[in-house]
């Protein structure tokens, strides 16, 4: 491991910031200098792959892949730097996997989710979702809104708890989001929005099931960073 210029065992505000704002000059000032070039090639090609996305896909490609794959990545060397004792990405890697903190970055997508959906449901009151081939109207359509960024909420909260209850709660929401995007789907046919929620949705629910482990009733935030 490099000798940083921080040697107190500490975590470090300064270089996580530092990486938030240019992804590896967090690790640049610790001294990790063979780490800061790979992260800062690897940050530079995914934002060339989302800039030619973005050319050839649209600008709601592009976000998609940033939210998929740039954002995580960020927050990912972001903490790296943060770490008392730096050290190569694989070693940040399993340090959050360790520690869970993949579904804490979830649960802080959950609610990023529920701020948006609330945004778009109060800047558009006419929006109507559309549930199981229809679009309810009046009390029960104001109910069908308020769900997702309700839901959004408790799940987002309960993934950065990493509590049992949420789990639960967002097997019972996918099911209920999978039953009706495919029959959306057989009602109106092919769509792009459709087709990549069922396959993100498939993908991204194998992945929580995969890290059910993390999911305990009790409190794990004194696990530390």
């Amino acid at each position: 491991m490099d000798s940083g210029l921080f040697t107190s065992g500490k975590p470090h505000g300064l270089a996580a910031a530092l990486s938030a704002v240019l992804p590896g000059l967090g690790h640049l000032l610790r001294g990790q200098v063979r780490n800061a070039a790979a992260i800062f090639l690897i940050s530079g090609a995914l934002v060339g792959a989302t800039w030619a996305i973005s050319n050839t896909g649209g600008t709601g490609a592009a976000i998609f892949l940033f939210m998929l794959i740039g954002l995580p990545w960020w927050t990912f060397q972001s903490y790296g730097a943060y770490l008392p004792e730096p050290g190569s990405l694989r070693r940040t890697l399993t340090v959050v996997w360790n520690r869970g903190h993949d579904i804490r970055y979830l649960g802080a997508l959950f609610l990023l989710t529920a701020f948006t959906d609330l945004y778009i449901i109060l800047a558009n009151p006419e929006y109507a979702l559309t549930i199981f081939c229809t679009k309810p109207a009046g009390v029960w359509g104001v109910l069908a809104k308020a769900q997702s960024p309700t839901l959004h909420t408790l799940i987002g909260y309960g993934f950065m708890r990493h509590r049992r209850w949420s789990l639960l709660l967002y097997l019972l929401y996918a099911g209920f989001g999978f039953l009706n995007a495919s029959v959306n789907y057989l009602c109106f046919g092919y769509g792009r929005i459709r087709t990549v929620f069922l396959f993100t949705l498939i993908l991204f629910t194998a992945y929580i099931l995969l890290r059910r482990q993390c999911f305990e009733a009790r409190d794990t935030a004194s696990r530390g960073l």
